[in-house]
């Protein structure tokens, strides 16, 4: 029975701003290796014999999603886009839905491997025996949970309390599933040994979670078939219908079904799992100097002990410091005690109350194109450095209140202004004025680089209109 992944790559991972904000996100982000978060997930399957994974993201990052496939030479079976997050019970039923509406012809019941696109596992091989061990329950009807071996009192995980062990299997009935504890109850579980930290990584038969889906929340079935049944096909992306989404319930798929059914199973796992979940938790699994120190980019300390020291440009020089997180990037810097890394999702909540950008958006945003990245702006300019891909086209579009001026300082651009069309090359430059049809080509064979400055009483995005069906943001 073949084994089919399921990386759900949603979520915005608020607790690791500046750096992970809410249209670029952790699992996007290179973190603890060459990889990012997305790719080391799915790097890690390749000593399991699997089929082409399926991805679920948001459709505010689908092209980052994308690029990052592309970029790091993985197959996959499709792109599923949520148009809003309704938690991991709808997500992994959409999974289903789709892998066995499009099942392979000699597969009939593949097995569904869910994990988060956001975890660091650093014992790779520990992880495939683990998942192996499972597959086995799994077939047998199972629906398996991976539960990790707890090594201190941890309050920000959910807990797993192990049941009767399942006789030829190194695994256990599932006794209950319990929130996030306090400090004095987290240690009571580790001395107890019974209970694993809950990783939200799962295994299951196709037709087995279907049957419990059916059975405990119908309403999360039938708005999930009813979205996936209207969605619609754009390049590697799955579209769902928002009408139909909107009416599924928002819950966990702990709550929705591993805590009703009495065919859970855990199995324990100890493969130096982490769920990335703060700043504190990416010092653990991060390289560190003979101070205790992290430090990435260009960093000058003296007298600095077990802190984490990250700069995106600027040089941050840090002196007589003990347990402290220093994170420069372009727009933002944020400093803070390694022990209160938790209250950082209380700057993003008061960044969003005031309608801020930084906890939106990165200066680099990534389009279907290529990517752009903010220079500078003021009241009536706004410079961009815009980096098509060879090949590719920026739509064909207007603007009613802004002018744009375009310089290349790399590349071969192909312009188009109301229908008459050129070319550009390096250190050339063009006008477009207010409202006049535009549009960007690269036909060459390595990236174009273009300065774009805008000009004009209002700049904002919702000044574009597209003449292409096309989507560009």
């Amino acid at each position: 029975m073949n084994i089919k992944p399921v990386v759900m790559a949603g979520g915005a991972g608020s607790r690791l701003w500046p750096l992970s904000r809410e249209l670029f996100p952790k699992q996007f982000l290179r973190l603890s290796g060459v990889d990012t978060m997305l790719q080391s997930t799915l790097r890690r399957l390749d000593g399991l014999p699997h089929q082409a994974p399926l991805i679920i993201c948001n459709e505010d990052h689908r092209f980052i999603a994308a690029e990052q496939l592309r970029q790091g030479g993985f197959e996959h079976s499709g792109i599923l886009l949520e148009p809003f997050g309704r938690n991991t019970a709808p997500a992994i039923a959409l999974a289903a839905l789709s892998c066995w509406n499009n099942r392979e012809a000699d597969e009939s019941d593949p097995l569904l491997l869910v994990l988060a696109a956001d975890h660091v596992i650093e014992n790779d091989i520990a992880f495939i025996d683990a998942v192996t061990k499972a597959k086995k329950l799994a077939e047998s009807g199972k629906l398996v949970t991976f539960g990790i071996i707890p090594t201190r009192p941890e309050t920000g995980y959910g807990y797993i309390k192990k049941g009767a062990p399942i006789e030829g299997a190194s695994s256990h009935s599932v006794d209950s599933f319990v929130e996030k504890p306090d400090f004095e109850t987290a240690q009571d579980y580790i001395k107890s040994g019974d209970y694993l930290w809950n990783s939200g990584m799962f295994l299951f038969k196709t037709s087995t979670l279907l049957s419990a889906l059916k059975k405990y929340c119908p309403e999360i079935l039938n708005a999930c078939a009813d979205s996936l049944g209207l969605a619609k096909t754009d390049l590697d992306f799955i579209r769902l219908d928002p009408d139909s989404f909107s009416k599924c319930p928002n819950d966990s798929i702990d709550y929705a079904i591993m805590e009703k059914t009495p065919d859970a199973a855990v199995i324990p796992l100890d493969a130096g799992w982490n769920d990335i979940g703060s700043w504190t938790a990416l010092w653990d699994v991060s390289k560190k100097d003979k101070d205790m120190n992290v430090c990435i980019g260009d960093v000058i300390s003296n007298d600095v002990t077990n802190c984490y020291l990250h700069s995106e440009g600027k040089l941050i020089a840090a002196v007589g410091l003990d347990n402290v997180i220093v994170v420069d990037t372009q727009d933002a810097v944020l400093v803070a005690n390694k022990d209160h890394v938790q209250k950082v999702k209380n700057i993003v909540t008061e960044l969003k109350d005031k309608n801020r950008s930084e906890f939106k958006l990165h200066k680099e945003a990534y389009k279907v194109w290529g990517k752009q990245n903010s220079i500078d702006s003021g009241g009536r300019d706004k410079v961009n450095r815009l980096t098509v891909k060879p090949g590719e086209r920026v739509t064909s579009q207007q603007h009613h209140h802004r002018a744009e001026h375009w310089i290349v300082v790399a590349g071969t651009a192909k312009v188009t202004i109301s229908g008459k069309s050129f070319l550009l090359t390096e250190n050339e430059s063009t006008y477009i004025p207010i409202g006049e049809l535009h549009s960007l080509e690269n036909p060459g064979k390595i990236p174009l680089e273009i300065i774009e400055v805008q000009t004009g009483q209002y700049l904002g995005e919702d000044d574009i209109v597209r003449f292409e069906d096309r989507t560009e943001n």
